[in-house]
């Protein structure tokens, strides 16, 4: 029997590294200190998928008033990913590639659908130690609310400015 392997609050995040959609590398290492999400949409050129890309470039300010980098992940080709963010307007988010090997990261975080060959819709929050902090995993079909993540970053905010 296998085991099924998921990730949950608190564990640490597998470090990766992804080409963005202008093949620029981003590596989950090199944002320790900020707050980072992790943002999986099943496949670019869907119209869910554009309005969950759109709402993080739409937020963009309120990310980085909450430490937070945004990043929207898919198992979409760079190429592709560079024309759907020129389609989108998307200027100031990073769409990250997990087209090679296949899904890798996805695979990582535990949320790849190998019956369809892409992600879960999911939203992933680490922290700025790299350790997960949220983790939502969404219907394919269900738009994920931004304002839930924003309540959440607000929250991770007050609480260190607490301490």
């Amino acid at each position: 029997m296998n085991e099924i392997k998921t990730l949950t609050v608190n564990d640490k995040a597998p470090d990766f590294e992804l080409k963005d959609h202008n093949e620029k590398l981003f590596r989950l290492s090199d944002f320790k200190g900020k707050n980072v999400l992790l943002s999986f949409h099943p496949l670019a050129w869907t119209s869910v998928c554009a309005k969950q890309m759109k709402a993080l470039e739409n937020n963009k300010q309120k990310f980085d008033a909450s430490n937070t980098v945004a990043v929207g992940i898919s198992i979409d080709s760079v190429p592709s990913k560079e024309a759907w963010s020129r389609e989108l307007s998307i200027k100031n988010i990073r769409l990250l590639s997990d087209f090679w090997p296949h899904g890798k990261v996805a695979e990582q975080y535990c949320i790849f659908r190998e019956q369809n060959g892409f992600s879960e819709r999911a939203n992933i929050i680490i922290n700025e130690d790299q350790k997960i902090a949220f983790i939502k995993i969404y219907e394919i079909s269900k738009l994920p609310d931004i304002d839930e993540i924003l309540r959440f970053l607000e929250d991770v905010k007050v609480d260190s400015e607490l301490k």
